[in-house]
């Protein structure tokens, strides 16, 4: 399907005690929820540009660069996912007094579901596309990936600098899992997920690899099952495909608890098996679509 006309944001900060948060905005607050998109590990609001185009132009949706991310400061260690969820609450906190619709990709659905357990009046619905929700007893038991260092994990070993965003387009298009990626969500990715280097030559990554593989090992050192029990909105959970997984970086399939969805108070679970972890990169329209059926059960 043909790529529709993009929807251009305006660009916005955030200050917190660590640092200022990047947000961007589609639209203005208005009769209808707004909508809060949060991104996966390493990657950035922008991601999200393909599925606001295909919503409503009317519908106002804010999405943040979360802590280490895109425009974003830069903690030391992204490992501790609430620490991300707290910064999502206090900015939730300040920038609307209405319940808000989240979707969360990824990490992202992880940090929507965290914020909405510690604001549950602050989330009129979910929906988490592909959390990172792991089976439960895959927390009981920590792989050595989430005790050993982030330097000994594979993304601190990414490529970081960049000459220009169409190097990093090209070098990526055939290789999985880019090459299933719709391309101009691939060209958002590049163009947005660089920021100047640091030496002055070239781009740089706008989530340092250090920095992503230390997100990366929090997967298995923040166990949600103590807490979703206080997540009171109607949720919805997509997942993709199930697979054996050959490995925590084998995203082509699903990395969420199959039956997560039951210990949730009010929870439904999708499963789209044609399509990989990479859901708002394969199917952005397909996913504004359910994005905005969701949307119409508050209409």
């Amino acid at each position: 399907m043909a790529a529709k006309a993009v929807r251009h944001p305006a660009e916005h900060r955030f200050a917190l005690a660590g640092g200022d948060l990047c947000w961007f905005e589609w639209g203005e607050p208005n009769d209808r929820p707004s909508m809060l998109l949060l991104h996966a590990t390493g990657f950035h609001a922008r991601c999200w540009d393909a599925t606001v185009s295909a919503l409503p132009a009317d519908q106002h949706i804010i999405a943040i660069d979360m802590r280490g991310h895109g425009r974003s400061y830069r903690p030391d260690s992204l490992s501790d996912w609430t620490a991300t969820a707290d910064d999502v609450v206090a900015f939730v906190n300040a920038q609307t007094t209405t319940p808000i619709v989240a979707i969360g990709h990824s990490m992202g659905g992880f940090v929507a579901a965290r914020a909405a357990a510690i604001a549950p009046d602050k989330f009129a619905r979910l929906l988490l596309v592909d959390p990172v929700m792991l089976v439960p007893e895959i927390y009981a038991v920590e792989p050595d990936t989430a005790n050993g260092s982030p330097s000994d994990h594979p993304v601190a070993r990414r490529r970081n600098v960049w000459q220009r965003a169409e190097q990093m387009v090209a070098h990526f298009a055939s290789r999985d899992p880019y090459a299933h990626w719709r391309t101009d969500v691939l060209a958002d990715y590049c163009t947005y997920g660089l920021v100047p280097a640091a030496g002055g030559d070239g781009l740089e990554l706008a989530c340092p690899p250090l920095l992503e593989a230390s997100a990366y090992m929090g997967a298995w050192r923040n166990d949600p099952y103590p807490w979703i029990g206080q997540v009171a909105c109607p949720t919805t959970i997509l997942r993709a495909r199930n697979a054996e997984r050959k490995g925590p970086m084998d995203f082509s399939s699903s990395p969420t608890g199959p039956d997560l969805w039951k210990n949730f108070p009010n929870a439904r679970d999708l499963q789209w098996p044609d399509v990989s972890h990479f859901i708002p990169m394969e199917a952005p329209d397909r996913l504004a679509a359910l994005i905005g059926q969701i949307l119409n059960q508050d209409s």
